[in-house]
């Protein structure tokens, strides 16, 4: 990790009181905490001790962001994310690497967000600027356990990440290029169809 992400600070400790509001303004503060962070992301935590039982969180993310893929299998830990600004990419893995299937999820949409089984190998990437999930996940918090990351997978200060990244976002466009290619021929076979019996049925 280099110096400038070691002195940026990668969350901001839980709100005291037993109630806390949860405003615009903490929000706002946030986003614009994640603009500025090397990592491009920053979270403000709800729960007050990482030993808490359940972990609450708002995630700010910037497009570029490096999640590496990981889960939440040693200890077992569920996840769930609602996406309340911007847009995410859920990308679901394969054991070996591969990419499973993915989801676009964004507020307002069929799918808005994503509950996660601890054995899933996944990451979340951001789509648009001032991207604000709401995340929360089995506790406690150990740095060094919380996150399974397969050895296929490059660690988030790795140089290869970025190149990681980009070609995962790569395959996907492509992967989508080839679903829209086949949608479109199967339209334009069905229209070619209903010609064809309309000619049958004019004869």
């Amino acid at each position: 990790m280099s110096e400038d992400n070691k002195d940026f600070p990668t969350a901001v400790a839980a709100p005291e009181g037993d109630i806390v509001p949860l405003t615009l303004t903490m929000v706002g503060n946030l986003l614009a905490m994640s603009r500025q962070s090397p990592r491009k992301r920053v979270v403000q935590r709800l729960h007050k001790t990482l030993d808490a039982g359940t972990h609450r969180m708002f995630n700010a993310l910037q497009p570029g962001t490096y999640i590496p893929p990981h889960r939440h299998l040693h200890p077992v830990k569920s996840e769930t994310i609602l996406v309340i600004s911007g847009s995410v990419l859920f990308v679901r893995f394969t054991e070996d690497g591969g990419i499973a299937d993915h989801t676009l999820l964004q507020p307002g949409t069929e799918s808005f967000g994503v509950d996660v089984a601890p054995h899933v190998y996944h990451t979340y990437v951001a789509l648009k600027p001032d991207t604000l999930i709401f995340e929360v996940k089995d506790g406690p918090f150990e740095k060094e356990r919380d996150k399974d990351i397969p050895a296929w997978a490059p660690a988030e200060d790795a140089q290869e990440a970025e190149a990681y990244m980009l070609g995962m976002l790569k395959d996907l466009s492509e992967r989508a290029t080839a679903q829209a290619d086949a949608a479109k021929a199967e339209a334009e076979g069905n229209a070619a169809g209903e010609k064809e019996r309309d000619r049958n049925d004019e004869a």
